[in-house]
């Protein structure tokens, strides 16, 4: 099990899904944890109730990552509270299901200012306050490797976060700080779960080498792996977390 004792994690987006799970194994490994959230405080109290009642520490901060005003404040009170921070987790992001033809431009600024814009303030706030010898795991998709009907916009955002992610690493390296994303397959949160039929649900199931959809907890073991220091000789890639979907 990596070892992340004394390590303090930020892990945008973090009061429910993925992201939550996330938060919970880095405590796990002996993170302390800021849970980041935009607007579902009870949820992220949650988080942090759970965390806590296992033995670990964590505390919630308020932000909007597509906002860098309120991202500079996130890190600065992360910094205030815990004295550090070393590892970032990107994980904030929305999602859009619309052919090309029916986005409209308030769909597309929405889906650019949290998936890349969010990823770019956040990147810009590390590259002078996450400690030296850290580490950096931004969220892309498995889609990416698809070629899906109406996730246009989605998958234009992530294939950005995938280069931001190589060009950060190169640019952050000689701090010894590794960066890297993630690119889960269909994973059982309700976000993914929402408006999906049993018949969808196994069809995609279907996809994978193992016949099931993800858990969260799938993606975040290799969360965790990647900001060990385990991981450190392992930067600027895209670890597909998908069953052998794709």
């Amino acid at each position: 099990m990596s070892n992340l004792n004394q390590k303090v994690a930020l892990v945008t987006g973090s009061s429910r899904g993925i992201g939550a799970q996330v938060a919970k194994e880095l405590a796990k490994a002996g993170a302390k944890v800021v849970v980041n959230y935009a607007g579902s405080k009870g949820a992220a109290d949650e988080v942090v109730n759970s965390i806590k009642s296992q033995g670990g520490d964590a505390i919630a901060i308020q932000a909007d990552v597509s906002d860098q005003k309120q991202v500079t404040q996130l890190f600065d009170a992360a910094i205030d509270h815990y004295g550090k921070i070393d590892i970032l987790i990107n994980n904030a992001g929305v999602v859009l299901y619309k052919l090309i033809k029916d986005t409209s431009d308030e769909d597309l600024s929405r889906i650019l200012d949290v998936n890349i814009k969010g990823v770019f303030n956040t990147l810009r706030e590390a590259a002078t306050k996450l400690a030296n010898n850290g580490s950096i795991v931004n969220f892309s998709t498995s889609v990416n490797r698809l070629m899906l009907p109406t996730y246009g916009a989605y998958v234009a955002t992530k294939s950005a976060v995938e280069q931001l992610t190589r060009i950060f690493a190169k640019e952050i390296g000689a701090r010894g700080i590794n960066v890297n994303s993630i690119s889960p397959g269909p994973t059982n949160t309700d976000l993914f779960m929402e408006g999906k039929s049993e018949e969808v649900v196994s069809r995609l199931a279907s996809f994978s080498a193992f016949n099931r959809i993800g858990e969260p907890v799938d993606i975040a073991k290799v969360v965790v792996f990647l900001a060990s220091d385990e991981a450190k000789w392992v930067s600027a890639q895209n670890i597909g977390a998908n069953g052998a979907m794709a």
